[in-house]
């Protein structure tokens, strides 16, 4: 899995420059997820982790359209993800 520096300086930080000094949160949370599930777009997953980054939860979301897998954007979320159970 990779992450591009043009994926995360012009696409993650342009639109979510909250996460710039959360880069290991990034990581961290597809490296070790406390949740995973489908994105709404095809070929994509979410990562979650919590306490990480600026928000409860933390999402990094990869495509797997391509080989290697891409990590394509990365965001804090206040909400636990809707198939979280403890």
């Amino acid at each position: 899995m990779v992450l591009y520096e043009d994926t995360w300086r012009l696409h993650i930080l342009d639109q979510h420059d909250e996460i710039e000094a959360h880069l290991d949160a990034v990581l961290h949370a597809v490296r070790v997820p406390e949740h995973r599930e489908q994105d709404p777009l095809p070929h994509r997953e979410q990562f979650y982790k919590q306490h990480v980054g600026p928000s409860r939860w933390f999402v990094t979301v990869v495509s797997f359209e391509e080989q290697p897998a891409r990590i394509v954007t990365a965001f804090g979320y206040r909400q636990p993800p809707s198939g979280w159970t403890p």
